[in-house]
């Protein structure tokens, strides 16, 4: 028995931090985990300079209100869990990803969790477990399932690696050029038929 899991931003809907970055004039948080490999490194820079800001939670949920999925990314959720099992895998966090599953009607999503003070200030967050993607996709598969991944960033190599079939989407010229084995798409009905090709 096959499942998909599929990274979120990058993916299904732009980058949540980058439209932050742009929406607060504040160039440093346009950092992914495209730039950056360490996700521990890379949370403790961006809750540094959201304190260093006065920024919180509510002004990062008033940005994630305006964003919409990116274009075809809805339509190819859905004709994709028409045919298998569909799961994302991000390391956002549940009070950052809800409106957008909303908007993707509702696809099961694992994820992580923001520590918030009264204040609205973000002062930590709890990872679900360590390397979530890779110990996901392993405990799937310890489940009887093959998997299949597609992701665009660092954090996603490991789950793209691991399974029975692994794409690159939307990926960096950098990551691509690292990484020749993997085949890297653009495009939505691209990577539709190569993940059908591959159940």
């Amino acid at each position: 028995m096959n499942i998909v899991c599929l990274d979120m931003e990058g993916v299904l809907v732009p980058e949540i931090w980058i439209a932050f970055s742009q929406a607060s004039g504040i160039p440093e948080l346009s950092r992914t985990t495209r730039d950056e490999p360490d996700y521990d490194k890379l949370m403790a820079w961006r809750l540094g300079i959201l304190k260093e800001h006065g920024l919180g939670l509510k002004e990062i949920q008033a940005t994630i209100a305006q964003i919409d999925p990116l274009p075809g990314a809805k339509e190819f959720l859905d004709e994709l869990r028409a045919v298998t099992q569909v799961v994302i895998l991000s390391d956002t966090f549940e009070q950052f990803a809800k409106p957008l599953m909303a908007k993707l009607g509702w696809p099961t999503l694992f994820c992580n969790t923001l520590e918030v003070a009264e204040s609205g200030e973000i002062t930590g967050y709890k990872m679900r477990c360590p390397k979530s993607k890779l110990t996901t996709v392993k405990a799937l598969q310890s489940c009887g399932f093959d998997t299949i991944a597609a992701g665009d960033s660092f954090n996603d190599l490991a789950m793209i690696q691991a399974g029975k079939a692994g794409f690159l989407f939307k990926s960096t010229d950098q990551i691509k050029a690292d990484y020749p084995d993997i085949p890297a798409f653009e495009g939505f009905p691209d990577l539709l038929n190569a993940i059908k090709k591959a159940l």
